[in-house]
């Protein structure tokens, strides 16, 4: 098993800034990918960004490219989600995820392992 612990969510003025962390711990040789979700009340899960472990190749909705960035530190099994210009829109729980497959992609499904969420509040 995999545990993923979510951290640095919090209330935020519109145009500010946010970095999400993800330690991830247990077993995780056999994770090769992360990703980054969000849920906003009375809406499904979303898909925000993945990177991979080993090639840093990284993938993000349209929603918020240009504007958030994710990256890793493979020494500590964390991944970050730096947030900048955020928007009200944005106002959601991000959801931290991890994949035994290369290219998980925007699928829920295609993550093995969750962590429990952080809320992320963008006031206007």
């Amino acid at each position: 098993q995999v545990q993923l612990v979510e951290s640095g969510g919090g209330l935020v003025q519109a145009g500010g800034s946010l970095r999400l962390s993800c330690a991830a711990s247990g077993r995780t040789f056999s994770v090769v990918a992360m990703g980054w979700f969000r849920q906003a009340p009375g809406k499904e899960r979303e898909f925000v960004s993945t990177i991979t472990w080993s090639r840093a190749y990284t993938d993000y909705a349209d929603s918020v490219k240009g504007r958030f960035a994710i990256s890793r530190d493979n020494a500590k099994n964390t991944v970050f989600l730096q947030m900048s210009s955020l928007k009200p829109e944005d106002t959601a729980v991000y959801y931290c995820a991890a994949a035994r497959r290369y290219y998980p992609g925007v699928i829920t499904t295609s993550y093995d392992y969750w962590g429990q969420g952080t809320q992320v509040t963008v006031s206007s």
